[in-house]
C-alpha cells in the first residue's frame, strides 16, 4: 500500500488510474468527489485484515477538511480487534503538535499512528498509554547529504541569494532506508513493540532485530 499527501497530484497521470488502484491512497480528508480513496482494508497472512488510513494535517498545509473528524468517522466504521486486526494511520502533517494530538486522539483505537511529510526521522518512537504505537515522523527514504532529499546546491542558493534558480532535483548519493517496525497483539490489535529502522547512507543505523 502506498499512502499520499500534499504531493499526491504532482504527477497528473495519477488522476487517470487512482480510482482503479485500491492500494494507492490519497488523504481521506480531501473534499468529497476527489478521485481515489483515503483508506482500505487489505488481506494479510493467516486471514488477518489490515486497515490503512491516510489523512493530511491542516497546520501550515493546504486547508483540507478536519482530519480529526475524518479519522473519527473512519474508526466508527472499522473497529480494531473486531472488524479488522490491525489499523495503521499515516498522518501526513507539518506540525509536531498536530501529529502528537492525533496520536492521543486515536490512542487505543489504532495499532500505529505514524507521521510523515517532514523528511526527518524523530526520536520519539513509543507506545502510548492506551496501546497505540506512535512516531511523530518516520523520515524519508533517500540521500541525507541533501536538503530534505534534494541536491543541496540549489536550496542553499535560494536561501542565501534570494534569486531565481534552476529547478530542484533529487540528491543522488547513497540513500538511507527509514521505517518503523511494530508488533501487535493478536487479540487486541494494539502494539506490543515499536522500533525505529534506519539502514544505509549517512544516518546512524539502528540495531534492529525482529
Amino acid at each position: 500500500v502506498i499512502s499520499g499527501g500534499n504531493h499526491s497530484w504532482d504527477q497528473r497521470e495519477a488522476l487517470g488510474f487512482i480510482d482503479g488502484e485500491p492500494r494507492l491512497l490519497r488523504p481521506q480528508n480531501y473534499p468529497d468527489g476527489t478521485p481515489g480513496r483515503g483508506s482500505g482494508v487489505f488481506p494479510a497472512p493467516r486471514g488477518r485484515k489490515v486497515m490503512v488510513l491516510n489523512v493530511m494535517g491542516r497546520l501550515f498545509m493546504d486547508p483540507l477538511d478536519d482530519p480529526f473528524a475524518c479519522v473519527g468517522r473512519a474508526l466508527a466504521r472499522q473497529r480494531l480487534g473486531g472488524t479488522v486486526d490491525v489499523i495503521v494511520l499515516d498522518f501526513h502533517a507539518e506540525a509536531t503538535s498536530e501529529k502528537m494530538a492525533m496520536g492521543h486522539f486515536v490512542d487505543g483505537r489504532v495499532s500505529l499512528c505514524v507521521g510523515t511529510h517532514t523528511h526527518v526521522p524523530t526520536a520519539d518512537t513509543m507506545i502510548l498509554p492506551g496501546g497505540t504505537a506512535y512516531q511523530t515522523d518516520t523520515g524519508m527514504c533517500g540521500d541525507y547529504d541533501s536538503v530534505i532529499g534534494m541536491d543541496k546546491a540549489v536550496p542553499v542558493a535560494r536561501f542565501t541569494r534570494k534569486l531565481p534558480t534552476e529547478r530542484l532535483s533529487p540528491a543522488s548519493g547513497e540513500g538511507t532506508l527509514c521505517a518503523v517496525y511494530v508488533e501487535t497483539d493478536d487479540a487486541t490489535g494494539l502494539a506490543r513493540r515499536i522500533e525505529p529502522v534506519r539502514a544505509g547512507g549517512r544516518l546512524p543505523a539502528t540495531s534492529f532485530e525482529p
